[in-house]
């Protein structure tokens, strides 16, 4: 019973820790990576659809991203839509190709890309505290109706907290590794 909500509850943790490294990888350095394009949106026939269903997105070099759509005509689709994104991005398209170079950092950028960044953190960390204390919550339901003595609760919550202490040091590394790769000229 006990193990089991402490399994739960790594499992979610680091579900936690997926999702932020999903959201820092959006944040863009000044390197090329086609994960950038992932969340722009194409006017396909009527509908929105994501690039990389209607293109092939790939690198052309360390600083420049190939999108190659599929049918020829939605070329000034799918530029217009990059262009259009808040990635602030300009692409420019070469007969079937649109060439999408990643323009460079300047210093006040990668501050701004900084707080963003702390700011992913922070929400990775409140997220990771909430299910302890959902798991927390749940070993005083347990003690409560004394399915569980005093000294398991206690040495179950001691178990969560080291979990919890172990995942947020994750995210501040994580944190660290992003902040130095941003700082990198």
């Amino acid at each position: 019973m006990i193990s089991d909500l402490k399994k739960t509850a790594e499992q979610k943790m680091q579900k936690s820790l997926e999702a932020l490294k999903a959201d820092l990888a959006k944040v863009r350095t000044g390197r090329a990576h086609t994960g950038i394009l992932d969340h722009v949106m194409v006017d396909y026939y009527g509908s929105a659809t994501a690039i990389n269903q209607i293109a092939n997105v790939t690198l052309i070099d360390s600083r420049t991203i190939g999108v190659a759509p599929w049918e020829k005509k939605m070329v000034g689709a799918v530029e217009r839509a990059i262009r259009d994104s808040d990635l602030g991005l300009n692409p420019s398209s070469q007969g079937d190709l649109i060439r999408v170079p990643m323009p460079a950092l300047t210093e006040e950028r990668r501050r701004e890309l900084i707080k963003v960044v702390k700011h992913e953190g922070e929400g990775a960390k409140v997220a990771i505290r909430n299910i302890r204390r959902d798991a927390n919550a749940h070993l005083k339901d347990l003690l409560k109706d004394k399915e569980i003595s005093e000294d398991d609760d206690r040495r179950a919550q001691d178990d969560i907290q080291k979990i919890t202490d172990r995942y947020v040091a994750e995210v501040d590394k994580m944190l660290q590794v992003k902040e130095t790769e941003l700082m990198a000229i």
